[in-house]
């Protein structure tokens, strides 16, 4: 299952804060780097859409919020979707990005199931994960009965790896970022700046999160270019998944 409403909100809570803020601004400056170099007519992003609609920067034609419930629908489709049921046929999306998802569900290999039936062959799948070997990881042992995102399960980069590769999934980059503690003090992550080039140079493993593109493989596939065919119940603004058994 995914992320109940009360985590939910309780991310969205966390993302307005100083600390959420400067770490998602970290996150959507790679991922301004990252998408606009991936190939697909189209990108879906999971999760809670108050951490930030990361996918604009993608230079897909087609662009699809996948979020657990309503009211979150401007300039993108939105589709009303758990991450573990997607509302998509089978190699039908180009992208799928997942910013903090794996974290929140009961069962993150579902996600990564669905991930793979819906991408194309040679499809992307876009993850950011919290690190649990970083100053955040520490914060969230003595905080995970806590609220969001200290009550989430912070994978690590190689684990999240394995499970990619028994899909058939090669890992095509990564990178670690943000290297300062978990502060809402503006004075002190300014003063820990030096961090991100100390870090990033010195001690990357730290890095709060994980940035990791992955390519789906398909052994005796041809990669073409797929025409976006879109679920009838997904239209501009805001629809209702059909229920999919299996």
């Amino acid at each position: 299952m995914s992320a109940d409403p009360t985590t939910t909100n309780q991310l969205q809570d966390w993302a307005s804060s100083p600390s959420g803020r400067s770490l998602i601004e970290a996150e959507a400056a790679q991922l301004a780097a990252v998408l606009p170099t991936l190939y697909g007519p189209s990108i879906v992003q999971l999760g809670a859409p108050g951490l930030r609609r990361f996918l604009e920067a993608s230079e897909a034609p087609t662009k699809i919020l996948a979020c657990p419930r309503a009211g979150h629908g401007n300039e993108s489709l939105v589709a009303v979707a758990r991450p573990e049921a997607l509302p998509f046929d089978a190699r039908s999306v180009g992208q799928v990005l997942l910013p903090h998802v794996l974290e929140f569900s009961e069962d993150p290999h579902q996600v990564l199931r669905e991930v793979s039936r819906v991408l194309v062959p040679e499809g992307h799948a876009v993850i950011l994960g919290f690190n649990p070997y970083s100053s955040w990881g520490v914060r969230r042992l003595f905080q995970r009965h806590s609220r969001a995102p200290w009550n989430g399960r912070f994978y690590g980069l190689s684990r999240v790896e394995d499970w990619l590769s028994v899909l058939g999934f090669e890992t095509v980059s990564g990178r670690m970022l943000y290297f300062r503690p978990p502060t809402n003090s503006v004075r002190l992550r300014s003063r820990l700046r030096f961090l991100e080039q100390a870090g990033d140079r010195w001690w990357p493993m730290f890095a709060a999160v994980y940035l990791l593109v992955a390519r789906k493989r398909e052994v005796g596939m041809t990669a073409i270019r797929p025409s976006w065919k879109r679920n009838a119940h997904i239209k501009p603004g805001l629809v209702e998944p059909v229920a999919r058994n299996g």
